[in-house]
C-alpha cells in the first residue's frame, strides 16, 4: 500500500504558538491517521499527537508522521501522555524516544461535601469563564506558580502569560462550549496567592477535569491547595449537580500535591508516560 504523507492547514495558530498538522492517506485517499505539533513562539518543547487508526497500525504510518513532524520541529518534541502498557507506549519506545516524566492519573467520584479548614489570612473567590477584570494583573502574576511544578527529565520552558493569554485560554475553553471554573486565594491586600482550575464538560455531566493548581513558593506549606480544592468540589457540585466525578492528572514527583488529592478521595485510575525526541539525541 502507497502512503501519502499531506501536509494541512491549521487555523489554530495564535501569539504563543503556531500548530502544523499532517494527514496519511492510502491508495484510495482513505484517511489512515493524522499528526499535529504545537510548536511554542517562547522556544520551548513542541507539542506532538499522533493518532494511527487501529486498522492502520505496525505498517509504517506513524513511523512517517513522526519522521515528517521531528523534521518540522525547530528543537526538542515531546508527545502527548500515552498510557503505560499502550499501543501508543510500545510505539514511542520502539522508535528510541526517551520517557522523561510519568503521571497518575486519579478521580473523585462526587458525593457528600469535603471539610477543609480555611486559611488565616487568604480568602476564596470563585469564577467561571473569563477572569473578572479587577482580578486580571494579579492572576498573571499568579501563574508563575507553575513555573518550577515538577517535570523530571522533560525539556521544560514555563510559559509566558499576559492578558491576551488568559484570555486565549478562556476563549478556547468556551468555544468548545464548556466551562473554566477557577478558585483562587487571596491575600488581605487583595494579591492573588493561589489558583486551582477545572474544566466542566459541555453538557455539564460526566467527569469534569483539573486543569492546573498552583501556589506562589512565599505562600506554600499553609494549606491553601486543600482549602482551595475542597471549596471548589463544593462549588461544582452545587452549580453543575450532573457532573459524577472529577479527573486529575499528576507527576509522579509531584508528591505534594499527590498527597494533597488523595487526602481529599481521589483515587488512582492508571498511568501515563511523556516521551521526549531531542535533535541531539
Amino acid at each position: 500500500m502507497t502512503v501519502q504523507i499531506k501536509a494541512l492547514v491549521d487555523p489554530s495558530d495564535s501569539s504563543s504558538s503556531r500548530s502544523l498538522t499532517w494527514l496519511a492517506t492510502g491508495d484510495d485517499g482513505r484517511p489512515l491517521a493524522a499528526a499535529s505539533l504545537r510548536i511554542p513562539a517562547d522556544g520551548g518543547a513542541a507539542d506532538l499527537q499522533i493518532h494511527v487508526h487501529p486498522a492502520e497500525r505496525r505498517a509504517g504510518v506513524g513511523t512517517r508522521l513522526l519522521d515528517a513532524a521531528i523534521a518540522a520541529a525547530p528543537g526538542t518534541v515531546l508527545t502527548e501522555a500515552v498510557e503505560e502498557g499502550s499501543p501508543g507506549d510500545h510505539f514511542c519506545a520502539a522508535r528510541g524516544l526517551r520517557a522523561v516524566l510519568r503521571l497518575t492519573y486519579t478521580r473523585l467520584e462526587l458525593g457528600g461535601p469535603v471539610v477543609s479548614d480555611p486559611v488565616p489570612g487568604y480568602r476564596l473567590i470563585h469564577w467561571v469563564g473569563s477572569t473578572p477584570p479587577e482580578l486580571v494583573d494579579t492572576f498573571v502574576r499568579a501563574r508563575h506558580a507553575m513555573d518550577d511544578m515538577p517535570m523530571d527529565d522533560a525539556d521544560y520552558v514555563p510559559d509566558t502569560w499576559d492578558a491576551s493569554r488568559l484570555d486565549a485560554v478562556t476563549k478556547a475553553v468556551a468555544d468548545r462550549g464548556e466551562f473554566l471554573c477557577v478558585t483562587a486565594a487571596l491575600t488581605t491586600e487583595g494579591e492573588m496567592a493561589a489558583f486551582t482550575e477545572l474544566v466542566v464538560p459541555a453538557d455539564g455531566a460526566g467527569d469534569a477535569q483539573h486543569y492546573g493548581t498552583g501556589v506562589l513558593p512565599e505562600h506554600r506549606g499553609r494549606g491553601l491547595s486543600r482549602w482551595m480544592k475542597a471549596e471548589q468540589i463544593g462549588q461544582v457540585r452545587d452549580r453543575f449537580p450532573s457532573v459524577a466525578g472529577l479527573l486529575a492528572d499528576t507527576a509522579d514527583s509531584n508528591a505534594a500535591m499527590r498527597r494533597v488529592n488523595e487526602s481529599l478521595g481521589y483515587r488512582p485510575t492508571h498511568r501515563s508516560l511523556l516521551y521526549q525526541y531531542n535533535a541531539a539525541g
